[in-house]
């Protein structure tokens, strides 16, 4: 399939996981992209796999908690692409942590970066996907839709994503932009992996978020990203995908 032919994408946390395999997968389909990330390595590794799908790639360190940062990436994606087509917010960090042991710095920062900077993203990108007619994929959580155990701070930071993804999708979809969500939730990532649990924590309350079947790879999450942001998804909006193997069935 080549539904990104003529298309440009922008995609945030690309230097690993849910990020690396949603560039990668869009490259394959034929998109050009932006892509951003933190990780200066990683980033250039995943601008390779890109360039062997045949992809013109552009990457560039970016901290999506920094709203100037923000900005000049989008302004250099149109520079070097002439256009944005579809933005995929797939940057975000973890923190699960007993609620009362959890430092409102920390709070702080994961929010900062979780959702302050894909609403900032959102915000840069909007005046270009209104020009193209194109479409938001935001990066949403499972622990937005129940209680994820040690996870208050991050299901806090999700929840916001998915209530600004509705917002988006009533104010814009009139105006011809889409804007949507996946809820990903037991993909094998080195963030979903479970050294980030904190001490003492209850393991039964933890295998209440196992998946019927097993864990997945970060690609199942590219390939429903792929779905809502190319042609086959353009009567979808407003929606929240969740891509978890049965977990909150």
């Amino acid at each position: 399939m080549r539904r990104f032919e003529g298309k440009v994408a922008f995609v945030t946390g690309a230097a690993a996981g849910i990020g690396r395999a949603t560039a990668v997968r869009l490259a394959s389909e034929g998109a050009a992209l932006t892509i951003v990330d933190v990780a200066e390595e990683g980033l250039e590794e995943t601008a390779k796999l890109c360039a062997e799908q045949g992809a013109k790639v552009d990457h560039r360190l970016c901290d999506v908690s920094d709203e100037a940062q923000i900005r000049a990436s989008i302004d250099a994606c149109i520079e070097r692409h002439g256009r944005l087509d579809v933005l995929c917010n797939i940057a975000g960090i973890l923190l699960l942590e007993h609620f009362e042991k959890i430092p409102i710095a920390k709070f702080r920062r994961l929010l900062e970066v979780n959702l302050v900077g894909t609403f900032a993203l959102c915000q840069a990108a909007m005046p270009h996907l209104l020009e193209s007619g194109g479409n938001i994929v935001n990066t949403s959580s499972t622990s937005a839709l129940a209680g994820m155990p040690y996870g208050a701070a991050y299901g806090t930071s999700k929840g916001g994503v998915s209530a600004l993804t509705r917002t988006l999708a009533v104010e814009f979809g009139g105006r011809g932009v889409r804007c949507n969500a996946v809820n990903p939730g037991s993909i094998s990532t080195a963030m979903g992996s479970g050294e980030h649990l904190p001490e003492g924590s209850d393991m039964k309350l933890v295998m209440r978020a196992m998946p019927l079947d097993k864990p997945r790879g970060p690609e199942v999450i590219a390939a429903v990203v792929a779905m809502l942001a190319s042609e086959d998804g353009a009567h979808i909006n407003g929606e929240e995908i969740r891509v978890d193997g049965g977990t909150l069935a």
